[in-house]
């Protein structure tokens, strides 16, 4: 089940920043006493009362205006509008209603979406400033007196957010759709392979790069399984992206990517790797995941017995950060090797659903530690005591030792290895999280 979306929006210099960081507990946002500081939207996957969700920050609504700063912050916080669950309008208690506020609300209450209306500034702990009572006008319901600087009245918010969640629910006829996202540098042929699976023209194809704008949904079943394919806007260094369309559109790409449960890292087998194809394969990475690193054009590739060897080892070199990651050689154009993408999806997405017992991670944590010792630092040395799985999708491993400081990374890389050789993992990030005894799990 995707997470719930919710939208931080609201007229310039309210303190939308302030409250995004307040909420995902660390300063990912700008902040800055001027507004239009926010321009483009932030994400960050955070919970509350164990309900997780992703927050979105967005750049200040200015409903009418000629600048063109203003008026692209304005374009990008109505799509934020649109993809969300719940949305959060961030008033200020100092300066009273305004205008600008008036024509936000009127946005909001057309967008048909639940509204939670926040007045922020309420700096003073106590009894509740009568001048909040005047945001009842704007006509979303009961205003809730917030401090984005101290914290104060922000466990409210969250609490009028989760009601507006969709109930959590057990696996559901349509969780067996797996997810997949076409993503890449433009003109690799994400567009073209789409249409070669569903057999027709779904989506435009052109040798333009930037043809594809919006991330577009498509329904296919064979007898692999059922599928909803995302073909996605090719993303191109963020210096390069000079167009305001264009700027959405790797926007919704990379939002295509949170919801996906598999990717098609798709690469164009005359170029190999580039240095925008590693930064396209992290964001999957990031996310989550699970991974197919799709070689497109293979048709127009002169071969001989070790080409695909050859091509293998220099993906494996230049993306050395998922070598868990599965390679597929194929031509979108002519339909070649196609077929056989849809086993493989159907084996990463298992993969990245595996839920191992932890009596049997512990097995092979005892057997790890024999072969190589923990690592010492000034006659301390780390004790690993147990580790167990909190969750799938991607598989996520809680390691419990007495001194995380001691716990170097190289070490973790290597438990992983060993946890990867017992039960594979092909296709899927993992996550370790290290805990002294004594930590909750």
């Amino acid at each position: 089940m995707a997470k719930p979306i919710v939208a931080i929006v609201g007229r310039p210099n309210v303190g939308k920043s302030m409250l995004f960081n307040k909420l995902v507990g660390r300063r990912l946002s700008i902040v800055e006493d001027t507004p239009g500081v926010t321009r483009d939207r932030l994400y960050a996957a955070t919970d509350w009362n164990g309900r997780a969700f992703t927050l979105v920050d967005t750049g200040g609504i200015e409903p009418s205006t000629d600048n063109e700063i203003l008026s692209f912050m304005r374009e990008q916080a109505k799509i934020a509008i649109e993809s969300a669950t719940v949305i959060i309008f961030l008033t200020d208690l100092r300066t009273g209603i305004t205008a600008a506020d008036q024509d936000v609300a009127a946005m909001l209450l057309r967008s048909k979406k639940p509204v939670v209306l926040a007045v922020n500034k309420a700096d003073n702990t106590g009894a509740v400033n009568p001048d909040v009572y005047e945001f009842y006008n704007l006509g979303l319901g009961e205003p809730i007196p917030i401090s984005a600087l101290h914290g104060h009245g922000t466990g409210d918010l969250l609490d009028a957010c989760v009601e507006h969640f969709p109930e959590e629910t057990e696996e559901t006829e349509d969780d067996d759709i797996i997810h997949v996202a076409v993503i890449g540098k433009p003109n690799v042929g994400k567009s073209s392979l789409v249409n070669q699976i569903l057999g027709h023209e779904r989506v435009i194809v052109s040798d333009v790069a930037g043809t594809t704008r919006d991330a577009v949904d498509s329904f296919f079943e064979n007898e692999t399984g059922k599928y909803c394919l995302i073909d996605t806007a090719g993303m191109r260094k963020k210096a390069k992206v000079d167009d305001r369309i264009e700027k959405f559109s790797v926007l919704r790409a990379q939002m295509a990517i949170e919801r996906a449960d598999v990717c098609f890292i798709m690469l164009d087998a005359r170029d190999g790797v580039t240095e925008q194809d590693t930064k396209v394969a992290g964001l999957a990475h990031n996310a989550g995941c699970a991974c197919i690193i799709v070689v497109n054009k293979w048709d127009l590739v002169e071969k001989d017995s070790k080409t695909m060897d050859r091509m293998r080892e220099d993906i494996r070199r230049d993306l050395s950060y998922m070598p868990w990651a599965p390679v597929a050689f194929l031509s979108a154009k002519t339909g070649g090797r196609v077929s056989k993408l849809f086993p493989l999806v159907q084996y990463v997405a298992n993969q990245r659903a595996m839920r191992i017992t932890t009596g049997m991670l512990n097995t092979v944590l005892s057997d790890a530690v024999a072969r190589v010792q923990p690592p010492t630092d000034k006659g301390k040395r780390l004790k690993l005591y147990y580790m167990t799985q909190i969750s799938v999708k991607p598989p996520h491993f809680v390691i419990f030792c007495n001194n995380k400081e001691l716990f170097h990374f190289s070490y973790q890389r290597y438990i992983e290895n060993r946890i990867r050789e017992t039960f594979g993992l092909e296709g899927t990030p993992i996550r370790i999280t290290i805990r002294e005894k004594g930590d909750k799990a």
